[in-house]
Protein backbone atom coordinates (compact mmCIF):
# COMPACT_ATOMS: atom_id res chain seq x y z
CA UNK A 1 0.00 0.00 0.00
CA UNK A 2 1.39 3.39 -1.03
CA UNK A 3 1.34 6.23 1.46
CA UNK A 4 0.59 9.66 -0.01
CA UNK A 5 2.21 12.50 1.90
CA UNK A 6 0.67 15.97 1.96
CA UNK A 7 2.84 18.67 0.44
CA UNK A 8 4.40 20.91 3.05
CA UNK A 9 4.00 24.59 2.14
CA UNK A 10 7.18 26.50 1.44
CA UNK A 11 8.39 28.19 4.62
CA UNK A 12 6.01 26.20 6.82
CA UNK A 13 8.63 26.06 9.56
CA UNK A 14 8.70 29.79 10.16
CA UNK A 15 10.30 31.13 13.34
CA UNK A 16 8.19 31.88 16.38
CA UNK A 17 6.97 35.42 16.86
CA UNK A 18 8.91 37.71 19.20
CA UNK A 19 5.76 38.76 21.03
CA UNK A 20 7.32 40.38 24.09
CA UNK A 21 10.08 42.49 22.49
CA UNK A 22 7.86 43.58 19.60
CA UNK A 23 5.13 44.55 22.08
CA UNK A 24 7.65 46.73 23.91
CA UNK A 25 8.45 48.57 20.65
CA UNK A 26 4.77 48.96 19.78
CA UNK A 27 3.82 50.26 23.23
CA UNK A 28 6.84 52.58 23.29
CA UNK A 29 5.88 54.13 19.97
CA UNK A 30 2.27 54.53 21.09
CA UNK A 31 3.41 56.22 24.30
CA UNK A 32 5.59 58.74 22.43
CA UNK A 33 2.85 59.56 19.92
CA UNK A 34 0.24 59.90 22.68
CA UNK A 35 2.44 62.20 24.72
CA UNK A 36 3.06 64.53 21.76
CA UNK A 37 -0.39 64.43 20.17
CA UNK A 38 -1.74 67.53 22.02
CA UNK A 39 1.10 69.80 20.85
CA UNK A 40 0.57 72.41 18.13
CA UNK A 41 -3.03 71.88 16.98
CA UNK A 42 -5.24 70.41 14.30
CA UNK A 43 -3.74 69.99 10.83
CA UNK A 44 -5.67 71.59 7.96
CA UNK A 45 -6.67 68.12 6.70
CA UNK A 46 -7.88 67.12 10.16
CA UNK A 47 -10.09 70.20 10.27
CA UNK A 48 -11.51 69.19 6.89
CA UNK A 49 -12.13 65.61 8.04
CA UNK A 50 -14.02 66.87 11.08
CA UNK A 51 -16.31 68.96 8.88
CA UNK A 52 -16.73 66.15 6.34
CA UNK A 53 -17.48 63.67 9.12
CA UNK A 54 -20.41 65.90 10.05
CA UNK A 55 -21.81 65.30 6.55
CA UNK A 56 -21.75 61.48 6.33
CA UNK A 57 -21.77 60.16 2.77
CA UNK A 58 -20.50 57.22 0.76
CA UNK A 59 -17.94 59.49 -0.81
CA UNK A 60 -16.48 62.96 -1.16
CA UNK A 61 -15.03 64.62 -4.22
CA UNK A 62 -11.44 64.08 -3.08
CA UNK A 63 -11.63 60.86 -1.07
CA UNK A 64 -13.69 57.84 -0.07
CA UNK A 65 -15.63 58.02 3.20
CA UNK A 66 -13.52 56.08 5.71
CA UNK A 67 -11.17 58.71 7.14
CA UNK A 68 -13.82 61.42 7.77
CA UNK A 69 -16.08 58.86 9.44
CA UNK A 70 -13.22 57.53 11.58
CA UNK A 71 -12.35 61.11 12.56
CA UNK A 72 -15.94 61.72 13.63
CA UNK A 73 -16.00 58.50 15.66
CA UNK A 74 -12.62 59.25 17.28
CA UNK A 75 -13.68 62.67 18.58
CA UNK A 76 -16.98 61.22 19.82
CA UNK A 77 -15.17 58.45 21.72
CA UNK A 78 -11.95 60.12 22.89
CA UNK A 79 -12.74 63.83 22.99
CA UNK A 80 -13.09 66.67 20.52
CA UNK A 81 -9.44 67.69 20.79
CA UNK A 82 -6.28 67.04 18.76
CA UNK A 83 -5.27 64.39 21.30
CA UNK A 84 -8.67 62.72 21.15
CA UNK A 85 -8.77 62.70 17.37
CA UNK A 86 -5.24 61.33 17.10
CA UNK A 87 -5.85 58.25 19.23
CA UNK A 88 -6.84 56.41 16.05
CA UNK A 89 -3.67 57.59 14.28
CA UNK A 90 -1.57 56.32 17.17
CA UNK A 91 -3.32 52.94 17.09
CA UNK A 92 -2.94 52.65 13.32
CA UNK A 93 0.75 53.52 13.48
CA UNK A 94 1.34 51.01 16.29
CA UNK A 95 -0.46 48.36 14.24
CA UNK A 96 1.75 49.20 11.25
CA UNK A 97 4.84 48.50 13.36
CA UNK A 98 3.34 45.17 14.47
CA UNK A 99 2.54 44.14 10.89
CA UNK A 100 6.07 45.07 9.78
CA UNK A 101 7.41 42.60 12.36
CA UNK A 102 4.95 39.98 11.08
CA UNK A 103 6.24 40.56 7.55
CA UNK A 104 9.78 39.94 8.76
CA UNK A 105 8.59 36.63 10.27
CA UNK A 106 6.73 35.72 7.07
CA UNK A 107 10.06 36.12 5.29
CA UNK A 108 11.74 33.64 7.68
CA UNK A 109 13.17 36.35 9.91
CA UNK A 110 14.02 35.16 13.41
CA UNK A 111 13.04 36.86 16.65
CA UNK A 112 15.97 39.26 16.47
CA UNK A 113 15.09 40.21 12.89
CA UNK A 114 11.47 40.77 13.87
CA UNK A 115 12.49 43.17 16.63
CA UNK A 116 14.80 45.01 14.23
CA UNK A 117 11.93 45.27 11.74
CA UNK A 118 9.63 46.73 14.39
CA UNK A 119 12.32 49.20 15.45
CA UNK A 120 13.05 50.17 11.84
CA UNK A 121 9.39 50.98 11.30
CA UNK A 122 9.12 52.84 14.61
CA UNK A 123 12.06 55.16 13.85
CA UNK A 124 11.18 55.83 10.22
CA UNK A 125 10.04 59.35 9.47
CA UNK A 126 7.12 58.12 7.39
CA UNK A 127 5.59 56.03 10.17
CA UNK A 128 6.09 58.78 12.75
CA UNK A 129 4.60 61.44 10.48
CA UNK A 130 1.40 59.56 9.69
CA UNK A 131 1.12 58.34 13.27
CA UNK A 132 1.17 61.82 14.73
CA UNK A 133 -1.95 63.07 12.95
CA UNK A 134 -5.00 61.67 11.19
CA UNK A 135 -4.74 61.49 7.42
CA UNK A 136 -5.83 59.12 4.69
CA UNK A 137 -2.18 58.01 4.50
CA UNK A 138 -2.30 56.95 8.16
CA UNK A 139 -4.72 54.16 7.37
CA UNK A 140 -3.36 53.61 3.86
CA UNK A 141 0.04 52.64 5.27
CA UNK A 142 -1.53 50.04 7.55
CA UNK A 143 -3.68 48.71 4.71
CA UNK A 144 -0.72 48.39 2.33
CA UNK A 145 1.35 46.55 4.92
CA UNK A 146 -1.55 44.17 5.60
CA UNK A 147 -1.96 43.59 1.86
CA UNK A 148 1.77 42.89 1.53
CA UNK A 149 1.71 40.50 4.50
CA UNK A 150 -1.30 38.60 3.16
CA UNK A 151 0.10 38.57 -0.37
CA UNK A 152 3.37 37.09 0.89
CA UNK A 153 1.36 34.40 2.66
CA UNK A 154 -0.43 33.64 -0.60
CA UNK A 155 2.84 33.38 -2.48
CA UNK A 156 4.31 31.10 0.17
CA UNK A 157 1.36 28.70 0.44
CA UNK A 158 -0.05 28.83 -3.08
CA UNK A 159 -3.22 30.78 -2.38
CA UNK A 160 -6.51 29.26 -1.27
CA UNK A 161 -8.83 30.83 1.27
CA UNK A 162 -6.26 33.49 2.14
CA UNK A 163 -7.70 35.35 -0.84
CA UNK A 164 -10.78 36.10 1.27
CA UNK A 165 -8.74 38.02 3.82
CA UNK A 166 -6.88 39.82 1.07
CA UNK A 167 -10.17 40.78 -0.58
CA UNK A 168 -11.53 42.19 2.68
CA UNK A 169 -8.43 44.30 3.32
CA UNK A 170 -8.27 45.62 -0.25
CA UNK A 171 -11.98 46.47 -0.16
CA UNK A 172 -11.63 48.39 3.11
CA UNK A 173 -8.49 50.10 1.79
CA UNK A 174 -10.47 51.28 -1.25
CA UNK A 175 -12.95 52.89 1.12
CA UNK A 176 -10.05 54.95 2.42
CA UNK A 177 -7.91 55.69 -0.63
CA UNK A 178 -7.73 54.37 -4.18
CA UNK A 179 -3.93 54.11 -4.18
CA UNK A 180 -4.12 50.49 -3.06
CA UNK A 181 -5.14 49.78 -6.66
CA UNK A 182 -1.58 50.68 -7.68
CA UNK A 183 -0.20 48.19 -5.19
CA UNK A 184 -2.53 45.47 -6.43
CA UNK A 185 -1.53 46.16 -10.03
CA UNK A 186 2.19 46.15 -9.20
CA UNK A 187 1.95 42.87 -7.28
CA UNK A 188 -0.09 41.22 -10.04
CA UNK A 189 2.39 42.23 -12.74
CA UNK A 190 5.29 41.09 -10.55
CA UNK A 191 3.76 37.67 -9.87
CA UNK A 192 3.03 37.20 -13.56
CA UNK A 193 6.64 38.09 -14.34
CA UNK A 194 8.54 36.03 -11.76
CA UNK A 195 5.94 33.87 -10.02
CA UNK A 196 4.64 32.08 -8.15
CA UNK A 197 1.86 32.06 -10.76
CA UNK A 198 0.15 29.16 -9.06
CA UNK A 199 -1.21 31.57 -6.45
CA UNK A 200 -3.35 33.11 -9.22
CA UNK A 201 -5.02 29.85 -10.27
CA UNK A 202 -8.38 28.51 -9.21
CA UNK A 203 -11.58 30.13 -8.02
CA UNK A 204 -10.21 31.83 -4.89
CA UNK A 205 -8.55 34.79 -6.65
CA UNK A 206 -11.87 35.53 -8.36
CA UNK A 207 -13.70 35.28 -5.04
CA UNK A 208 -11.17 37.61 -3.42
CA UNK A 209 -11.61 40.22 -6.15
CA UNK A 210 -15.41 39.98 -5.84
CA UNK A 211 -15.21 40.47 -2.07
CA UNK A 212 -13.10 43.61 -2.53
CA UNK A 213 -15.48 44.92 -5.20
CA UNK A 214 -18.56 44.37 -3.03
CA UNK A 215 -17.03 46.21 -0.06
CA UNK A 216 -15.88 49.15 -2.21
CA UNK A 217 -19.04 49.24 -4.37
CA UNK A 218 -20.98 51.95 -2.44
CA UNK A 219 -18.16 54.46 -2.82
CA UNK A 220 -17.48 53.51 -6.44
CA UNK A 221 -21.18 54.01 -7.16
CA UNK A 222 -21.06 57.42 -5.45
CA UNK A 223 -18.09 58.46 -7.57
CA UNK A 224 -19.75 57.20 -10.76
CA UNK A 225 -23.01 59.04 -10.09
CA UNK A 226 -21.10 62.25 -9.33
CA UNK A 227 -18.95 62.18 -12.47
CA UNK A 228 -15.77 60.70 -10.90
CA UNK A 229 -14.64 63.96 -9.27
CA UNK A 230 -11.68 62.22 -7.63
CA UNK A 231 -10.13 61.81 -11.08
CA UNK A 232 -10.36 65.59 -11.44
CA UNK A 233 -8.63 66.03 -8.08
CA UNK A 234 -5.89 63.56 -9.04
CA UNK A 235 -5.42 65.42 -12.33
CA UNK A 236 -5.00 68.67 -10.41
CA UNK A 237 -2.34 67.14 -8.17
CA UNK A 238 -0.46 65.84 -11.21
CA UNK A 239 -0.75 69.13 -13.11
CA UNK A 240 0.31 71.35 -10.21
CA UNK A 241 2.87 69.16 -8.45
CA UNK A 242 3.69 66.38 -10.93
CA UNK A 243 7.00 67.80 -12.17
CA UNK A 244 8.25 68.56 -8.65
CA UNK A 245 7.11 65.14 -7.42
CA UNK A 246 9.09 63.41 -10.18
CA UNK A 247 12.25 65.40 -9.49
CA UNK A 248 12.08 64.73 -5.75
CA UNK A 249 10.92 61.12 -6.01
CA UNK A 250 14.24 59.37 -5.36
CA UNK A 251 15.64 61.70 -2.66
CA UNK A 252 12.31 61.78 -0.83
CA UNK A 253 12.15 57.98 -0.81
CA UNK A 254 15.38 58.08 1.17
CA UNK A 255 14.53 61.04 3.39
CA UNK A 256 10.95 60.05 4.23
CA UNK A 257 11.85 56.54 5.37
CA UNK A 258 15.27 57.45 6.87
CA UNK A 259 18.72 57.62 5.28
CA UNK A 260 19.96 55.29 8.03
CA UNK A 261 17.68 52.50 6.74
CA UNK A 262 19.04 52.53 3.18
CA UNK A 263 21.55 49.69 3.80
CA UNK A 264 18.78 47.60 5.36
CA UNK A 265 16.32 47.76 2.48
CA UNK A 266 19.13 47.23 -0.02
CA UNK A 267 20.04 44.09 1.93
CA UNK A 268 16.37 43.10 1.80
CA UNK A 269 16.28 43.38 -1.99
CA UNK A 270 19.44 41.28 -2.31
CA UNK A 271 18.13 38.67 0.08
CA UNK A 272 14.72 38.23 -1.55
CA UNK A 273 16.29 37.95 -4.98
CA UNK A 274 19.18 35.63 -4.09
CA UNK A 275 17.99 33.40 -1.25
CA UNK A 276 16.75 30.12 -2.79
CA UNK A 277 14.45 29.57 0.20
CA UNK A 278 12.68 32.84 -0.65
CA UNK A 279 12.24 32.41 -4.40
CA UNK A 280 8.50 32.56 -3.79
CA UNK A 281 8.90 36.15 -2.50
CA UNK A 282 10.82 37.55 -5.48
CA UNK A 283 7.69 39.24 -6.76
CA UNK A 284 7.95 41.78 -3.93
CA UNK A 285 11.32 42.92 -5.30
CA UNK A 286 9.84 43.37 -8.78
CA UNK A 287 6.70 45.05 -7.43
CA UNK A 288 8.66 47.97 -5.99
CA UNK A 289 10.12 49.35 -9.27
CA UNK A 290 6.82 48.64 -11.04
CA UNK A 291 5.04 50.68 -8.38
CA UNK A 292 7.62 53.46 -8.71
CA UNK A 293 6.99 53.63 -12.46
CA UNK A 294 3.25 53.85 -11.89
CA UNK A 295 3.67 56.65 -9.35
CA UNK A 296 6.09 58.58 -11.56
CA UNK A 297 3.87 58.21 -14.62
CA UNK A 298 0.87 59.57 -12.72
CA UNK A 299 2.81 62.42 -11.12
CA UNK A 300 1.93 61.09 -7.68
CA UNK A 301 3.65 62.05 -4.45
CA UNK A 302 6.96 60.37 -3.53
CA UNK A 303 5.61 58.77 -0.36
CA UNK A 304 3.07 56.72 -2.33
CA UNK A 305 5.61 53.91 -2.82
CA UNK A 306 7.07 53.93 0.69
CA UNK A 307 5.03 51.08 2.23
CA UNK A 308 6.62 48.58 -0.15
CA UNK A 309 10.04 49.98 0.71
CA UNK A 310 9.19 49.29 4.35
CA UNK A 311 8.43 45.67 3.37
CA UNK A 312 11.87 45.42 1.77
CA UNK A 313 13.34 46.90 4.94
CA UNK A 314 11.68 44.13 6.94
CA UNK A 315 13.25 41.61 4.57
CA UNK A 316 16.68 43.12 5.22
CA UNK A 317 16.43 42.76 8.97
CA UNK A 318 17.43 39.09 8.95
CA UNK A 319 20.83 39.85 7.31
CA UNK A 320 21.14 42.75 9.75
CA UNK A 321 20.45 40.42 12.66
CA UNK A 322 23.16 38.03 11.49
CA UNK A 323 25.60 40.91 10.92
CA UNK A 324 25.15 42.20 14.47
CA UNK A 325 26.11 39.03 16.32
CA UNK A 326 29.33 40.70 17.43
CA UNK A 327 29.24 43.41 20.12
CA UNK A 328 31.04 46.17 18.08
CA UNK A 329 28.60 45.79 15.21
CA UNK A 330 25.66 45.88 17.58
CA UNK A 331 26.96 49.21 18.88
CA UNK A 332 27.04 50.55 15.31
CA UNK A 333 23.42 49.56 14.79
CA UNK A 334 22.37 51.09 18.12
CA UNK A 335 24.03 54.40 17.24
CA UNK A 336 22.46 54.37 13.77
CA UNK A 337 19.06 53.61 15.30
CA UNK A 338 19.32 56.45 17.79
CA UNK A 339 20.33 58.88 15.04
CA UNK A 340 17.49 57.66 12.82
CA UNK A 341 14.99 58.11 15.65
CA UNK A 342 16.29 61.58 16.53
CA UNK A 343 16.33 62.94 12.99
CA UNK A 344 12.97 61.43 12.07
CA UNK A 345 11.34 62.73 15.24
CA UNK A 346 12.74 66.22 14.76
CA UNK A 347 11.29 66.47 11.26
CA UNK A 348 7.94 64.77 11.84
CA UNK A 349 6.90 65.26 15.47
CA UNK A 350 5.93 68.50 17.30
CA UNK A 351 9.20 68.92 19.18
CA UNK A 352 10.36 72.36 18.03
CA UNK A 353 8.89 75.70 19.13
CA UNK A 354 6.41 76.85 16.49
CA UNK A 355 8.64 79.85 15.77
CA UNK A 356 11.41 77.45 14.65
CA UNK A 357 9.31 75.30 12.31
CA UNK A 358 10.70 76.98 9.18
CA UNK A 359 13.81 74.87 9.80
CA UNK A 360 11.92 71.65 8.99
CA UNK A 361 9.01 72.85 6.85
CA UNK A 362 11.12 72.40 3.73
CA UNK A 363 11.28 68.66 4.37
CA UNK A 364 7.89 68.18 6.02
CA UNK A 365 5.55 71.11 5.45
CA UNK A 366 2.79 69.32 7.38
CA UNK A 367 4.48 70.47 10.59
CA UNK A 368 3.65 74.09 9.85
CA UNK A 369 0.10 73.28 8.80
CA UNK A 370 -0.80 72.47 12.42
CA UNK A 371 -0.42 76.02 13.75
CA UNK A 372 -2.04 79.39 13.18
CA UNK A 373 -5.66 78.36 12.78
CA UNK A 374 -6.92 80.10 15.90
CA UNK A 375 -5.09 83.26 14.83
CA UNK A 376 -6.83 83.08 11.46
CA UNK A 377 -10.22 82.67 13.12
CA UNK A 378 -9.52 85.63 15.40
CA UNK A 379 -8.75 87.75 12.33
CA UNK A 380 -12.09 86.69 10.84
CA UNK A 381 -13.84 87.59 14.08
CA UNK A 382 -12.29 91.07 13.96
CA UNK A 383 -13.78 91.73 10.52
CA UNK A 384 -17.11 90.19 11.49
CA UNK A 385 -17.36 92.55 14.45
CA UNK A 386 -16.96 95.48 12.03
CA UNK A 387 -20.28 94.54 10.39
CA UNK A 388 -23.19 96.46 11.95
CA UNK A 389 -25.28 94.07 14.08
CA UNK A 390 -28.39 94.78 12.02
CA UNK A 391 -26.64 93.50 8.86
CA UNK A 392 -25.12 90.31 10.27
CA UNK A 393 -28.25 88.20 9.68
CA UNK A 394 -27.65 88.60 5.94
CA UNK A 395 -23.84 88.47 6.03
CA UNK A 396 -21.63 85.55 4.94
CA UNK A 397 -18.14 84.28 5.77
CA UNK A 398 -16.53 82.80 2.66
CA UNK A 399 -13.21 80.93 2.84
CA UNK A 400 -11.06 80.13 -0.17
CA UNK A 401 -9.89 76.67 0.97
CA UNK A 402 -11.00 73.82 3.20
CA UNK A 403 -8.34 74.51 5.85
CA UNK A 404 -9.65 78.03 6.41
CA UNK A 405 -13.22 76.78 6.28
CA UNK A 406 -12.51 74.00 8.77
CA UNK A 407 -10.73 76.35 11.16
CA UNK A 408 -13.59 78.86 11.17
CA UNK A 409 -16.14 76.06 11.59
CA UNK A 410 -14.12 74.69 14.49
CA UNK A 411 -13.10 77.85 16.37
CA UNK A 412 -15.71 80.31 15.10
CA UNK A 413 -18.51 79.53 17.56
CA UNK A 414 -16.44 80.75 20.52
CA UNK A 415 -16.26 84.13 18.71
CA UNK A 416 -19.96 84.11 17.85
CA UNK A 417 -19.30 83.47 14.15
CA UNK A 418 -21.86 81.77 11.90
CA UNK A 419 -21.25 78.66 9.76
CA UNK A 420 -18.73 79.54 7.01
CA UNK A 421 -18.88 78.58 3.33
CA UNK A 422 -16.27 77.55 0.78
CA UNK A 423 -16.16 76.31 -2.81
CA UNK A 424 -13.14 74.08 -2.20
CA UNK A 425 -13.37 70.27 -2.55
CA UNK A 426 -16.49 68.87 -0.87
CA UNK A 427 -17.08 72.13 1.03
CA UNK A 428 -18.78 73.22 -2.20
CA UNK A 429 -21.43 70.53 -1.75
CA UNK A 430 -22.48 71.95 1.62
CA UNK A 431 -23.40 75.33 0.15
CA UNK A 432 -24.36 77.76 -1.24
CA UNK A 433 -25.46 80.44 1.17
CA UNK A 434 -29.13 81.40 0.70
CA UNK A 435 -29.86 84.10 -1.87
CA UNK A 436 -31.34 86.09 0.99
CA UNK A 437 -27.75 86.57 2.21
CA UNK A 438 -27.36 89.90 0.41
CA UNK A 439 -25.28 91.56 3.10
CA UNK A 440 -21.54 91.96 3.64
CA UNK A 441 -19.06 89.16 3.00
CA UNK A 442 -16.00 88.41 5.11
CA UNK A 443 -13.61 87.03 2.48
CA UNK A 444 -10.69 84.80 3.54
CA UNK A 445 -7.97 83.87 1.05
CA UNK A 446 -4.27 83.06 0.88
CA UNK A 447 -1.76 85.71 -0.03
CA UNK A 448 -1.38 85.88 -3.81
CA UNK A 449 -4.85 84.51 -4.62
CA UNK A 450 -6.64 87.79 -5.23
CA UNK A 451 -8.65 86.46 -8.20
CA UNK A 452 -11.31 85.27 -5.78
CA UNK A 453 -12.18 88.93 -5.20
CA UNK A 454 -13.77 89.32 -8.63
CA UNK A 455 -16.95 87.69 -7.35
CA UNK A 456 -17.44 90.31 -4.64
CA UNK A 457 -18.01 94.05 -4.55
CA UNK A 458 -16.73 96.89 -2.41
CA UNK A 459 -13.89 94.86 -0.91
CA UNK A 460 -11.49 96.68 1.34
CA UNK A 461 -8.33 95.37 2.92
CA UNK A 462 -8.91 94.07 6.41
CA UNK A 463 -6.72 91.87 8.57
CA UNK A 464 -3.57 89.94 7.66
CA UNK A 465 -3.01 86.64 9.43
CA UNK A 466 0.15 86.10 11.45
CA UNK A 467 0.37 82.33 12.01
CA UNK A 468 3.70 82.57 13.80
CA UNK A 469 5.46 80.30 11.31
CA UNK A 470 6.11 79.91 7.60
CA UNK A 471 3.07 78.01 6.34
CA UNK A 472 0.40 78.35 3.64
CA UNK A 473 -1.82 80.68 5.66
CA UNK A 474 0.91 83.06 6.75
CA UNK A 475 -0.08 86.50 5.53
CA UNK A 476 -3.55 85.34 4.49
CA UNK A 477 -6.04 88.12 3.80
CA UNK A 478 -9.30 88.62 5.66
CA UNK A 479 -11.15 91.35 3.75
CA UNK A 480 -14.57 92.85 4.26
CA UNK A 481 -16.72 93.20 1.12
CA UNK A 482 -20.07 94.89 0.72
CA UNK A 483 -21.62 91.89 -1.02
CA UNK A 484 -21.46 89.42 -3.90
CA UNK A 485 -21.61 90.42 -7.58
CA UNK A 486 -24.72 88.25 -8.13
CA UNK A 487 -27.04 86.04 -6.08
CA UNK A 488 -25.17 83.16 -4.46
CA UNK A 489 -27.04 80.56 -6.50
CA UNK A 490 -25.72 82.22 -9.66
CA UNK A 491 -22.05 82.59 -8.73
CA UNK A 492 -21.78 79.39 -6.68
CA UNK A 493 -20.87 77.07 -9.62
CA UNK A 494 -18.01 79.43 -10.51
CA UNK A 495 -16.61 79.26 -6.98
CA UNK A 496 -15.99 75.50 -7.12
CA UNK A 497 -12.36 74.42 -7.28
CA UNK A 498 -10.77 71.04 -6.68
CA UNK A 499 -7.13 71.79 -6.01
Amino acid sequence: MTTVRARTPVGAGRPGFATGPVAVVVVGLAAVLSALSPRYGFHRDELYFLVAGGHPAWGYVDQPPLTPLVARAATALFGDTPAGLRVVATLASAASVLVTALIARELNGGRRAQVFAALAAAVSGFVLAVGHMVSTTTFDLLAWLLVAWLALGLMRTGGGRRWLGLGVVVGLALLNKYLVGMLAAALLLAVLAVGPRGALRGRWPVIGVLVAAVIAAPNLWWQATHGWPQLTVAGGISADDGAENRVLFVPMQIVYLSPFLVPVWIAGIRRLWRDPELRWARAMVVAYPVLCVLVLASGGKPYYALPVLLVLTAAGCEPLARWTRGRPRTAVVVVAGVLAAATSALVTLPLLPTSALSAVNGINKEQGEQVGWQALTSAVATQWSAIPPAERAHAVIFAENYGEHGAIARYGPRHGLPVPYSGHMSDFDWGPPPDSATGPVVLVYQDGDRNIGRYFTGCRAGSRVDTGTDNEERGAHVDLCSGSTAPWSVIWPRLRHYY
